[in-house]
């Protein structure tokens, strides 16, 4: 057939012929892949060899600032407040006077007692000297045995009678010097209670004024008397350690901030409190600043002892059965995945401690848990280090 030009109409046709038989073949072959297999290859999960290490634990207890000290001052004498000897939220010392007590009474009740204790010992001085003639010249038989012993208990009693006078003087003279009240103990004294001009008594049950001293103060903690519990089980059965010299304790303050002088911890009360079933820990604070004020609110940090080859595990990778109990996901020995039961112990930083149901050198799933889907192909990827697998694994 000799060579012809090709009509356009024809050309046109074929174009179109030849575009719809290539889209036809596309969406064939797309429909193929779909059913044949999966187009984005394996879902990457990571996880991580679990090795038993050292740990060191701390728990956070909230609590309270209460002073070192605290004192509150009562008269010691019965009197008007004639004056007020010291500036509301000063310092004060041991010893130094707070107020003045009306003294002219007590002031009388001493001259008298020291007026007494002058006509005791004159009276006493006659009766010695009267003893001791008569105890010289008995033997001679100038007097009777019966007048001399007489003379003699004459001057016993007379002798008495001055100690008598002389308690009686010092009685008048500490009530007289309890006019001034003086400060118990160190520290800074708050509001005064009274006023002058106030009658005041030594037996009366409310205090004139408080003096505290929070050079250092104590901070009472509250811990749970369960977690005391367990911590004393874990203790005694070797699973953790605790060292015997004083564990410094940290504090952070109602803003957050921590507190710049580290404590020690005193002691553990040995009382469960019967309304919230704690008990009470005491820590020891150096406060130079006057920073920790009585009554404030903190949170502290203190050490609890060294968890002995513990396991630990990221807290994202611990999942929740139905029933609430925790359970990991791992790449056991045969390259596939295993959901297995756990019991947590104490939490660490970011992790937890698995007290039970792991081993050591284990694999455990801690990245991509969420891609996971019955029936796609996986590979593990050991975090921080090479693939571990590459062959595609199902979930079971």
């Amino acid at each position: 057939m000799p060579n012809q030009i090709t009509p356009p109409y024809i050309r046109l046709a074929l174009a179109l012929l030849l575009t719809s038989s290539l889209v036809g073949c596309g969406q064939g072959g797309s429909g193929s892949a779909a059913k044949g297999g999966f187009m984005g290859g394996p879902i990457e999960v990571g996880y991580q060899i679990v090795r038993a290490q050292d740990v060191a634990l701390e728990t956070e207890l909230t609590g309270r600032v209460n002073a070192y000290e605290t004192s509150e001052v009562r008269p010691q004498v019965d009197g008007v407040i004639r004056d007020r000897l010291y500036t509301e939220g000063a310092r004060v010392q041991a010893g130094q006077a707070l107020y003045q007590i009306d003294a002219a009474p007590y002031q009388a009740a001493y001259d008298s007692a020291r007026a007494a204790l002058g006509a005791a010992e004159a009276t006493a001085q006659r009766a010695h000297q009267r003893a001791d003639r008569f105890r010289r010249i008995v033997e001679s038989g100038a007097v009777s045995r019966d007048a001399n012993e007489d003379v003699q208990t004459a001057d016993n009693q007379a002798q008495a009678a001055v100690d008598v006078a002389r308690a009686q003087l010092e009685t008048a003279k500490i009530n007289l010097d309890y006019t001034k009240v003086r400060a118990p103990i160190s520290g800074r004294i708050g509001r005064s209670l009274v006023t002058p001009g106030a009658l005041v008594t030594a037996r009366q049950t409310n205090p004139i004024a408080t003096i505290q001293n929070f050079q250092q103060v104590y901070v009472d903690l509250t811990q749970s008397s369960a977690q005391l519990l367990a911590l004393r089980q874990a203790q005694s059965s070797g699973q953790l350690t605790r060292d015997k010299t004083a564990l410094p304790v940290t504090l952070l303050l109602e803003d957050g901030s921590t507190y710049a002088h580290p404590g020690k911890l005193e002691f553990t009360d040995v009382t469960v409190d019967t309304g919230t079933g704690a008990v009470t820990v005491r820590a020891l604070f150096p406060n130079p600043d006057g920073v920790l004020l009585p009554g404030i609110y903190v949170r502290a940090h203190l050490s609890t002892g060294t968890a002995n080859q513990a396991l630990l595990v990221p807290q994202t990778a611990v999942g929740r059965s139905a029933s609430g109990s925790a359970q990991l996901t791992l790449v056991n020995t045969t390259g596939q995945l295993e959901i297995r039961p756990v019991l947590l112990g104490a939490a660490h930083g970011a992790d937890w401690i698995v007290a039970q149901g792991l081993k050591p050198g284990e694999h455990v799933v801690v990245e991509g848990l969420a891609k996971i889907r019955p029936g796609l192909p996986l590979k593990p990827v050991l975090i921080g280090g090479p693939v571990a697998d590459t062959n595609a694994l199902s979930q079971h």
